[in-house]
């Protein structure tokens, strides 16, 4: 009938089922899940300041050779 639903995952290549674990490890989990995507987030962001910082670095020395060649 109403079969019960699970959330498995995986730690050190053994599986385990959420709702088995006690409301401190489930607390882990959340706080583990919730570190991966800031930083994924962290990583994107970097990844945006990153390709910025050369932009402007390339039209710095792009404008000081069109200085030397006037």
């Amino acid at each position: 009938m109403g079969e019960k639903k699970t959330t498995p995952i995986t730690i050190d290549d053994v599986e385990y089922q959420y709702e088995d674990l006690t409301e401190q490890q489930q607390a882990m989990v959340n706080h583990c899940a919730d570190l991966d995507r800031k930083i994924k987030s962290t990583q994107f962001n970097l990844d945006q300041l990153s390709v910025g910082k050369d932009a402007f670095v390339n039209m710095l020395t792009g404008s000081l050779k069109e200085e030397e060649a006037s």
